[in-house]
Order: C-alpha cells, then sequence, then structure tokens
C-alpha cells in the first residue's frame, strides 16, 4: 500500500474507455522471475562437481554475453547446455525453485495477469518446459507463451534444443513477433538486448526496462521507459495494480551521513533514495527538496518554515536523533508534514558516555594522561576519588536521566534528580523538590534537559555557584543550556573540579577546525557532539526511524509523532484508505462525513485524533467507490492534504 498525493487517474480499461487494443509482451528470465533459470539449473546439476563454482561463473559469464547482444544467442545457449549436462528429471527441481524467484511485485499483482489474459505474452530464449508451469499460475496458458523447447536423448540427458524455434536465433524475438502478427499497440517488458531490439526494429510500440532484478546499461539506454517493477509498469498505463503509487516515485533524501542501514532498509522497501554525507544549507536544501517526499536529517540541518514552504510534495520529516529543535515543528504541522524523531535510540550510548566520564573527571584520569603525554610521572591520589556513595545529581529524569539513574545506582552512587514535571522515581533514586537543593548535595552533576529554547544559559553563574565546592558536571543535552564563560570562570577558580561537555551553543556543519573557551583547560573533557554516536545507537536509529516512515508512507501510522495526532492503525484488508488532514476547525469532519454519505460508500471502518491546530481522519471502505468523490474531498474548505492507500 502507498500513496498517491495527486488526483488519481482513472482506470479507462475498467470503465470501457480504451479505444486502442494492447498487448503486453514480457519477458521470463529476470523479468518475471528474479533469476536466470539456466543459472538456477547449474546450482541442481553440478551441485556435487568439484569445479561447480567455476562452471557456474562461466556460464553466467555467457548468459550476460548473449543478453548484452555480446555473441550470438545460438551460441549462448548451445555453450550453456554443454556446461550444464542436465536430464529431463532435474527440470522438476528447477520449476521447484523458480515458484519461489517469481519477482517480488509480479507476485503482488496476480490480479493483473487475471484480468487482462487475453492481452499478455511470454515471449523468451528460455524454455517451454520450465516457463509454462510457473505463468500457468499467473494465468498465461502454454499457446500465450513462446519460448525454445529443449531436445532429450533416449535417457533423458538434454543434449540441445530445437534449431528450427526461430527464439533460438540472434534477435529471435523480432521474427517471434514478426509471426504473432498482434494488432494495436504492441508493449515489450523485459531487462535484456533480445527484448530492446524490438522496440529498435519497429516490431514493438514501446519497450520498458525492467530493472526490478538486474539492471543493464544497455537496455537502460535504449527504453521507453526504465520500471524498477510492475507497478510502475501499471501505472504508466493506467493500469489496475495492487498499490496506488509506485514507491520508486517516492523520493527520500537523508543528509547528514545518517548510517548506511536506513538507506538499504528504505531502499529495500522500493523506495528512491538519495544520501547527502554533510548538512545543507536553507539555501541549498530550498533547491534540493522540490521533489522530495521524505527528509531525513540528523541535528545540524535547519528545516525552517521557508524550506518546508518550498517542499511541494513533502509528507514526513525524520530526525535521525533525538531533538527536535533544528526542525520548525508548527510549520510542518501547517503544512501537512508528519516529523518524527529516535528518542529512545541512542539513549544508552548517551548514558555510557555520561558515567565514563563522571568516573574519568572523579578521578582526574585526564590530567594524568596528559601529564604521562608530556613524559611526567606524577603518581598521587590527591583528587582522585571513587564513585561509589557519591551523590550523583540528574537535572532533567526523562528516558536518559532515568537510564543513567539505573546504571549509576548499581556502581553504588546515590541517585537524587530533579525535573519540573513529575516524574516517577526508578530504583532508589530520590526526587529533590528544587534544583538548588540537588546542586548544593551532587558530587557530580548531570544535565539531561529538553531542547526547550526557554533552557537557553539556563545553567549559570548563579547555578554553578550553588554547586557543592569540588563537585564535576557533565554536559551531554544542549550546547545553549549551559554558559560557557560563567563555566571557564568556574573551572579556572577551581570552584568545580571539572566538566565534560559534548555539546556547544555553536557547532559547525561539517568536520573541521573548531574553537571554544573550553579549550586549554586540563580539567575538561571535550568531545564533539558525540554522545549517541556509536555503531549500534546509530544502527537502532537507522531501522527506528525507517520503520516510522514506512509506517507512515505505507499505512498512514502517525504512532510517535512529534507534531502530529498520534494514531495506531489496523492492517488495511482488502479495502481502500483515505487520509485527509485538514485545519481543526468547526464543520470540516461533518462536511467529510456527509460527502461519504453522498456517495452511499460501504465504510469498514474510520479513525480521528485532533490537536488543537489539525485534525487527521482515516477512512477504510471497500474498493469499489465513485472516483469523484476524490475530487470533493481534496476540494473542503481546510483540507491540508488529502491521500489514498490502496
Amino acid at each position: 500500500m502507498i500513496f498517491v498525493d495527486l488526483p488519481i487517474k482513472n482506470q479507462p480499461r475498467l470503465q470501457g474507455m480504451i479505444t486502442k487494443k494492447r498487448s503486453y509482451v514480457f519477458d521470463f528470465d529476470s523479468t518475471l522471475t528474479k533469476v536466470e533459470a539456466l543459472d538456477v539449473l547449474a546450482e541442481i546439476t553440478l551441485k556435487e562437481n568439484p569445479k561447480k563454482d567455476a562452471i557456474i561463473q562461466e556460464i553466467i559469464d555467457i548468459t550476460n554475453l548473449g543478453i548484452d547482444g555480446e555473441i550470438s544467442f545460438t551460441e549462448s545457449l548451445e555453450r550453456r547446455i554443454k556446461l550444464l549436462k542436465a536430464n529431463k528429471a532435474d527440470l522438476t527441481g528447477l520449476v521447484s525453485a523458480l515458484r519461489k524467484q517469481v519477482s517480488k511485485s509480479i507476485e503482488s499483482n496476480k490480479d493483473f495477469f487475471e484480468e487482462f489474459a487475453e492481452d499478455i505474452y511470454v515471449i523468451s530464449c528460455g524454455f517451454k518446459e520450465f516457463i509454462d508451469p510457473i505463468v500457468k499460475e499467473y494465468n498465461i496458458p502454454t499457446e500465450r507463451v513462446f519460448a525454445n523447447t529443449f531436445e532429450f536423448s533416449k535417457t533423458g540427458e538434454i543434449i540441445g534444443f530445437d534449431v528450427n524455434n526461430p527464439l533460438s536465433k540472434h534477435n529471435g524475438k523480432i521474427q517471434c513477433l514478426k509471426d504473432m502478427n498482434l494488432e494495436g499497440e504492441i508493449q515489450v517488458i523485459g531487462d535484456g538486448y533480445s527484448d530492446y531490439v524490438t522496440r529498435e526494429a519497429g516490431i514493438a510500440d514501446k519497450f520498458f526496462a525492467y530493472t526490478e532484478n538486474v539492471s543493464r546499461q544497455k537496455t537502460t539506454e535504449n527504453a521507453d521507459h526504465i520500471t524498477p517493477n510492475l507497478d510502475e509498469f501499471l501505472y504508466i498505463n493506467d493500469l489496475p495494480r495492487n498499490i496506488s503509487y509506485p514507491k520508486n516515485r517516492i523520493k527520500i533524501l537523508l543528509l547528514e551521513n545518517v548510517h548506511q542501514d536506513a538507506f538499504k532498509k528504505l531502499s529495500a522497501d522500493g523506495f528512491s533514495v538519495e544520501t547527502v554525507s554533510k548538512s545543507l544549507s536553507e539555501e541549498e536544501l530550498i533547491a534540493k527538496i522540490k521533489d522530495v517526499h521524505v527528509l531525513g536529517i540528523r541535528s545540524k540541518t535547519q528545516v525552517t518554515a521557508k524550506v518546508v514552504a518550498a517542499a511541494e510534495k513533502l509528507m514526513v520529516v525524520s530526525a535521525f536523533c533525538i531533538g527536535t529543535k533544528q526542525i520548525d515543528l508548527d510549520a510542518c504541522k501547517q503544512s501537512g508534514v508528519v516529523v518524527f524523531n529516535a528518542p529512545y535510540s541512542n539513549t544508552r550510548s548517551v548514558v555510557e558516555l555520561a558515567i565514563g566520564e563522571i568516573i574519568m573527571l572523579m578521578r582526574s584520569v585526564f590530567q594524568r594522561s596528559t601529564e604521562i603525554h608530556n613524559g611526567q610521572w606524577q603518581k598521587t591520589a590527591a583528587g582522585s576519588r571513587e564513585v561509589r556513595g557519591k551523590k550523583l545529581g540528574i537535572v532533567g529524569y526523562g528516558n536518559i536521566g532515568k537510564q543513567l539513574s539505573i546504571l549509576a545506582e548499581a556502581l553504588g552512587m546515590d541517585v537524587y534528580y530533579y525535573d519540573v514535571e513529575d516524574k516517577l522515581a526508578l530504583g532508589n533514586a530520590t526526587k529533590v523538590s528544587n534544583l538548588e537543593e540537588l546542586l548544593s548535595i551532587s558530587d557530580a552533576v548531570s544535565l539531561h534537559v529538553d531542547d526547550n529554547a526557554a533552557n537557553k544559559n539556563f545553567f549559570g553563574e548563579k547555578e554553578i555557584s550553588q554547586m557543592k565546592d569540588g563537585a564535576v558536571l557533565v554536559n551531554l543535552a544542549r550546547g545553549f543550556v549551559v554558559d560557557i564563560p560563567a563555566l571557564v570562570a568556574a573551572l579556572k577558580s577551581k570552584k568545580i573540579a571539572g566538566a565534560a561537555i559534548d555539546v556547544y551553543p555553536s557547532e559547525p556543519r561539517k568536520n573541521g577546525e573548531f574553537v571554544t573557551e573550553l579549550q586549554g583547560l586540563d580539567n575538561v573533557i571535550l568531545t564533539p557532539h558525540v554522545g549517541g554516536s556509536t555503531e549500534e545507537a546509530q544502527r537502532d536509529i537507522a531501522d527506528f526511524v525507517p520503520n516510522k516512515i514506512m509506517a507512515y508512507i505505507n499505512s498512514g501510522n502517525t504512532v510517535d509523532a512529534v507534531n502530529f495526532p498520534n494514531i495506531r492503525l489496523p492492517r488495511q484488508t482488502n479495502a481502500h484508505r483515505f487520509l485527509h488532514i485538514h485545519k481543526n476547525v468547526p464543520g470540516v469532519m461533518a462536511k467529510i462525513n456527509e460527502i461519504l454519505a453522498k456517495y452511499s460508500l460501504n465504510i469498514n471502518g474510520q479513525y480521528l485524533s485532533t490537536d488543537p491546530k489539525v485534525g487527521y481522519v482515516i477512512t477504510d471502505l471497500d474498493k469499489e467507490y465513485n472516483k469523484q468523490v476524490l475530487e470533493e474531498l481534496r476540494a473542503v474548505e481546510g483540507t491540508i492534504k488529502f491521500r489514498v492507500l490502496y
């Protein structure tokens, strides 16, 4: 299931509007199936051969030479059959294997093959012995399959093929199509030389390069259209299909070196994904985002109101991090753009760094390390303390603060916390009613407040003065939270014994030179905003965030959205789904239901959630309905976005 954000094209065949007959001619190997059948047969017949791998590679190389037109198909076929050493009995196993290798989008659009059976043909340079059993399941009978046939010895060995069959010869598909003498427009769908030459010869009217399984440069260069899947082919031809919009048409832009697993996951689901290793300026992003449906960023890219206004097709912004301060959430909401983040995926990484830094600060590890690097041996216990029995003050008891609380307690620390909201204590942690009290008793203070603008310079000269003398400070929260000059002064005066800082008021958009007043202080640990930057955390984020993107694009779910009403939807079964995002003003919902009633739609389910600014209503209904209802729903006053899923 996927979206269509533009008016749905009529499906003329269903409404009796097609006046010109069409024939759809499919290749078999690497088109209807994911594989080359003779390569699979080689795996079966050469299973016990000690030279199996080398022979199979030779067969694959010969196959590709024939597909690319580098050698004649006849030569390619002869050479492969000699290497195969196959028997008729092996074909049973081959058919069984091929049934499991039908192309994903072919399999999901079985209804098309049923409905347009009389217009569909298979022309292949493969063999009817294994093609017929596969395509029969897609309502394509043997009389509409044109392929080679094997020759067998008396004992069943495959010794050759019918040399009189035009498909055994170079450019055989051209001759085959000529002999068929089909009426009307002929469209050929395939992946190789023998397919695209039918268009060059003027026998086929259009050639579609099918790239779901393999993409060959020569083939795509000679195509009228490149179709990464059958969904795209059906969409171009206004034919009935399993999903409302081909996923390959949905463009996803991932910035700031988002983990490669996110690219792999989204690409595997069929989306077109582009990655950029750095953040983009507002101007650069505006120029890039016009045709983008999903934007993925980390902490440096600023998604401003201007960026959102320029993003004509934008549906989702995903922050591959915890914070969303870099995103204009209100502008996104008013444009019907859903925002997701990763509130939990890197919490463990941040917490482990906080624990490690607290230990290193309490033990003066960095001072001793610097001395050794400078050739000095200063073995001393002065200023080196255990964390066991010490008091840890956590400012902000959210996801990270709570997990830090548990790990610190396991180390033997006494944990206290302060939060502006009422939060349940975990373990033996003690809630403190005000910040001043927390600071006055804590040997170590760790900041974990959110990115609310009101928290700018939240921790300044006053708060530092309230800290216990000789305490240490850790900031893994937000750079603007701490007044840096005040911190520098406290460090130099030894009011506090040390600090670990991972975030800064101003951070560069890419790696390079960086300057801060904290540089050069031997009792300070400085890291470049890497609290959540572990391999494990980035993998977890690259799993969590794409799941949210796919859940929304594929089914409309907004669970865990930062700026949008949250709706968890049931699985869509044999129905179409209308998704309507609108301004939350009186009368919109009534108007929507009035239109649905006007067209007597059989509604299977309806789901609504609102917040003060937007409403999000989802209606599941039977597939059969008057398409005019879509235009009326789009025209409802207050509509922000409308799409259909099936």
